[in-house]
């Protein structure tokens, strides 16, 4: 299956995405991918080094002629976001990703494909192995923990690299030069609750809220797609009103950084109310379903009965829990009033869980406007502790701030129309980059993001375009031949 991967061109790219993607890689357990990067770097006999904190630093001279260039920083980051279907058998932390070829696209067979930002690395990696690829010194510079809180960027030490130039190789879209993009804040809620015993005369149900695109938490938030959390927590809230619904558990969404796709929960109600409960739940879910299948055509609601709970919630918490999440924001808060169509600031509400006498809710606030992001955080953050919830705001890194007068810029704008014969998207992205974080302890260092196109980033559905990758590899070849002189 990856075999045919293999001969894709370019194949010294695709070889090392296929070689990295045979690397479990999950953020906060890269210790198997820092240990291969460093052995291809001394492999190459170039010198290898790991920081402190476990991000690869592995440089490589300049080709003849070029040594009067300006050392390049080349930056990607080496873990990436696991998540599969819940119909897939798969072992993120023993299996290597599954890919296979669908017309124009990579894909991977039930999980992510790892090309967020795999094909960064593999990119650096085929430059940094050739011998026949132009460039000046090379910088190359692998992160470590991008996906679940930048911690490889943060613990980066000032004078430890001495190139003038990043280029970050971890957007998108193949047309875009991306020049800033958005902070972020971690806000975790937890309380704890009393937990009743079941009563004899209440049955018990599953609700389960599947079939979503989900999606990155950051570029894809302004589509419009379901939030299995927030879908899940009306049909909760709703049961509760009409029928005095109580809950047993909930378990919805994964990563911070992802929309949620999936949610469940286990319920009680009156074995009295049972014919009256399926029939408003299906209406709902049918009302539900109608209002989204535009961009969710393959929402599911299923409503099944199952074993009588032991445990239910105690009733006061289960009620403030249910209005706090109905209250709290998620998707687009405000978009920016100085970059057209850009988010600047938004909310994923991307966790819950109910279990055991403890709540636990965890949201992925963002923004380039610092002062926006930290207002949305403490909205949350009251909308929370109305309910008795004690709140922490964890994992706060910067925006990255547009540099319009970017040398670099000017560079690949030029060479971009040259190579396509159209203008390029110079944009800010709402997603977190590194660069924010980086430039500030190398803040005279000029940065620029770029990439092939990456469709359904942090879902199952990721993909990434073959056609694209080649158009993108070509751009890298000539920017670095034009790098400005020293």
């Amino acid at each position: 299956m990856n075999s045919e991967i293999r001969q894709l061109e370019p194949k010294a790219l695709w070889n090392r995405f296929a070689d990295l993607n045979a690397v479990p890689r999950a953020s906060k357990k890269e210790e198997r991918v820092i240990a291969f990067m460093k052995d291809f770097g001394n492999n190459l006999g170039l010198e290898t080094i790991e920081d402190e904190v476990g991000n690869v630093i592995i440089r490589k001279p300049a080709t003849s002629g070029m040594e009067d260039r300006k050392t390049i920083v080349m930056q990607s980051h080496l873990d990436m976001v696991h998540q599969k279907n819940a119909d897939t058998d798969f072992d993120f932390d023993t299996q290597g990703i599954e890919m296979f070829i669908d017309g124009d696209w990579v894909k991977a067979k039930g999980t992510t494909l790892g090309a967020d930002n795999g094909l960064g690395v593999a990119t650096i990696m085929a430059i940094l192995e050739s011998d026949t690829i132009e460039h000046p010194a090379i910088e190359a510079l692998f992160t470590i923990d991008e996906e679940t809180g930048m911690t490889g960027a943060m613990g980066l030490k000032g004078g430890l690299l001495q190139g003038e130039i990043l280029l970050n190789l971890d957007t998108e879209e193949d047309d875009e030069i991306g020049v800033g993009c958005a902070g972020g804040v971690d806000i975790t809620a937890i309380r704890t609750y009393n937990e009743e015993e079941t009563p004899e005369f209440k049955v018990g149900y599953a609700i389960t809220v599947k079939g979503l695109q989900g999606g990155h938490s950051g570029m894809d938030i302004h589509k419009g797609f379901g939030n299995s959390n927030k879908i899940l927590n009306r049909l909760l809230f709703d049961g509760f009103e009409n029928f005095g619904l109580r809950i047993s558990e909930i378990d919805g969404g994964s990563l911070r950084n992802a929309i949620p796709r999936e949610s469940m929960a286990v319920v009680a109600i009156d074995s009295i109310h049972e014919e009256a409960f399926k029939l408003e739940m299906a209406q709902l879910s049918e009302t539900i379903v109608r209002e989204l299948k535009t961009m969710e055509p393959n929402l599911e609601i299923v409503i099944s009965k199952t074993q009588q709970p032991e445990k239910i919630m105690d009733l006061g918490v289960q009620e403030g829990i249910t209005r706090a999440l109905y209250a709290a924001c998620n998707g687009v808060y405000r978009m920016s009033a100085d970059i057209p169509d850009l988010v600047e600031t938004s909310n994923n509400i991307a966790r819950v869980i109910v279990k055991d006498g403890s709540i636990k809710i965890a949201c992925l606030t963002r923004s380039s406007v610092e002062s926006s992001k930290m207002d949305l955080a403490n909205m949350l953050r009251a909308t929370f502790e109305l309910t008795g919830c004690e709140v922490e705001f964890s994992g706060s890194y910067p925006g990255w701030t547009p540099n319009m007068d970017s040398a670099i810029l000017k560079v690949m704008r030029q060479l971009y129309i040259e190579l396509n014969g159209n203008e390029p998207h110079v944009a800010a992205c709402h997603a977190g980059l590194e660069c924010g974080i980086l430039g500030t302890n190398y803040p005279e260092m000029d940065m620029i993001s770029f990439g092939p196109n990456i469709k359904g980033a942090h879902s199952p559905d990721e993909r990434t375009q073959i056609s694209s990758v080649q158009k993108y590899w070509k751009f890298v070849l000539e920017i670095l031949k034009q790098i400005p002189k020293k």
